[in-house]
């Protein structure tokens, strides 16, 4: 349970889960990436929710909220990733939301959203992808090949 309070108004309590595997992904992916969050969501929600996936160690050099997204009308929040990195050689997003990294395609890993389904398994089967693509000198080779197709853009 995470209390948040919104524009110092009277807290809420919000249940939060872990998504299976989390805590070992992390772990694992920490040791061979800098891992950040970036959250379409407010930095006074997201801190208490964060904080808690980061009760054990910390593992996130740097958060990035809403405000460092772009507001895309009738879309949603798109995410820069050029805000992490001015090189995305070898920056990538895993994200449930298209329109979350539709500035940068050819760096993401599109994931299904999670709502307490404890046979989920994604996490722990982005292990295997992650580990191979720390050893390219540029993820948007592999990560461009959707559907058959080179998309990197030079």
């Amino acid at each position: 349970m995470v209390e948040v309070k919104l524009n110092s108004q009277v807290a809420t309590l919000y249940y939060v889960q872990k998504r299976p595997y989390c805590d070992l992904f992390l772990k694992q992916v920490s040791k061979w990436y800098n891992l950040v969050i970036f959250t379409a969501s407010v930095k006074e929600y997201a801190d208490p929710v964060i904080d808690y996936l980061e009760s054990e160690k910390k593992y996130f050099q740097n958060r990035y909220y809403r405000d460092h997204c772009t507001l895309r009308d009738g879309q949603g929040y798109i995410k820069d990733l050029s805000s992490v990195d001015k090189n995305l050689n070898n920056v990538i997003i895993i994200d449930n939301s298209p329109i979350s990294y539709a500035l940068h395609e050819n760096n993401a890993i599109i994931v299904e959203g999670w709502i307490n389904d404890p046979s989920d398994s994604d996490l722990l089967n982005l292990i295997p992808l992650l580990n191979g693509l720390r050893y390219t000198t540029d993820v948007r080779s592999i990560l461009g090949l959707k559907n058959g197709e080179i998309a990197l853009e030079k």
